[in-house]
């Protein structure tokens, strides 16, 4: 099943963003090459594609795995959990209805 993957950053969050990516980015390639991830991104604090020093608010993976469980383990350790920029992860089941297969 398809899971929806939502870690909300804490303040300020940039440079510690900065620091993790290659790590976080790292993990996403394997579920790509896997097969197993839809869309993955980012969510800028402000209306444009390079927010600059404004940064990030967040982030949306929608990724395949076997469960609830595997998924939230998964989230649970992202290098973006253990960098502390995120405040808080959410892990929730979705159904990707369009565009269809």
């Amino acid at each position: 099943m398809w899971f929806a993957i939502v870690g909300t950053d804490v303040p300020d969050s940039l440079e510690k963003r900065k620091a993790a990516r290659p790590a976080h980015i790292e993990r996403l390639q394997k579920l790509l090459a896997e097969g197993r991830l839809l869309v993955a991104g980012p969510f800028p604090a402000i209306d444009s594609n390079d927010p600059g020093p404004a940064g990030f608010t967040g982030s949306l993976i929608l990724a395949e795995f076997p469960s609830q469980a595997e998924a939230e383990a998964w989230a649970k350790v992202d290098p973006y959990v253990d960098a502390g920029v995120y405040a808080s992860v959410s892990v929730k089941p979705f159904i990707k209805a369009l565009p269809s297969a």
